[in-house]
């Protein structure tokens, strides 16, 4: 079955791949660059701690169980799992053709529709939770506020999540420091954390920050640094000299070959106002 080609109840027309990046979004090539390492993403990037959905329920005011979600830029299906372990009805809305076929690879029971956060391929008033875990910073924050209004049933949640480094530990200080100097003084691949533009005020959204670690070994470390949008645009050469010498600083770091990685999932919820 082609992971384009699955449909749910919720779902209109399935869409093909995501827009030309607008002015106040980022470049759609750009977004789509995980297509080229969708098996490294699935393997090395973090998931969430269960206290985030717990935190989702409490500010959406409503159980996970049985509402009907959608996971927006649901990539290799991480958050998707998340939630449909905890009782939720979820379809994933993924553009990318490489990160759905890995959803679909490690999810096959579960509805995977192509299309992208400013042009939702779902019908009206057909979901009680929308959720965008790391993608949110993907889409034009106008038009997709628009369309999650629109989407979800009213006194439906949106939520929207970022895992970012805590850069109070030093040693993730000091490697944020190296990776802007590599990638230049605005990137890193540490994490988006949310800024105020990219959340429509009118929405009203609650906020929770929730701080956690994983222990992870030096190599599933390094490959989730290489998963990040900024080292995939920039070709495997750079990226492989960048992670050698990252490996040399890190195995001071951790002599015994494991990293803890220390993240505050940021969490924003807002509900859809009644009709």
């Amino acid at each position: 079955m082609n992971p384009a080609d699955a449909t749910s109840p919720a779902a209109a027309d399935a869409t093909g791949q995501a827009d030309a990046g607008t002015a106040s979004a980022p470049p759609a090539s750009r977004a789509l660059s995980f297509d080229r390492a969708a098996a490294q993403y699935a393997a090395a990037r973090p998931g969430y701690p269960p206290a985030l959905l717990d935190a989702v329920e409490e500010l959406a005011r409503r159980p996970l169980r049985g509402a009907r979600a959608a996971d927006i830029g649901a990539g290799t299906g991480i958050a998707t799992r998340l939630l449909h372990e905890r009782g939720a009805r979820v379809t994933a809305v993924e553009p990318g053709a490489g990160m759905a076929a890995e959803l679909h690879r490690a999810l096959p029971h579960l509805p995977v529709v192509r299309g992208d956060g400013n042009r939702l391929p779902l019908a009206t008033a057909s979901a009680d939770l929308i959720t965008y875990a790391q993608s949110w910073h993907w889409t034009d924050p106008v038009l997709a506020a628009v369309e999650a209004v629109r989407v979800l049933r009213p006194g439906g949640a949106l939520a929207l999540w970022w895992n970012v480094s805590d850069h109070a530990v030093p040693w993730v200080a000091e490697q944020d420091a190296r990776l802007r100097r590599f990638l230049g003084a605005g990137e890193s691949a540490h994490g988006s954390p949310a800024l105020a533009r990219e959340l429509p005020p009118a929405l009203g959204f609650a906020h929770r920050l929730l701080p956690w670690t994983r222990r992870v070994s030096l190599d599933t470390h390094l490959a989730n640094l290489a998963s990040h949008s900024a080292f995939l645009v920039i070709g495997d050469a750079p990226t492989r000299r960048f992670l050698a010498g990252e490996r040399d600083h890190l195995t001071k770091v951790f002599p015994d070959g494991t990293v803890e990685e220390t993240y505050t999932v940021q969490l924003y919820v807002a509900i859809s106002p009644a009709s």
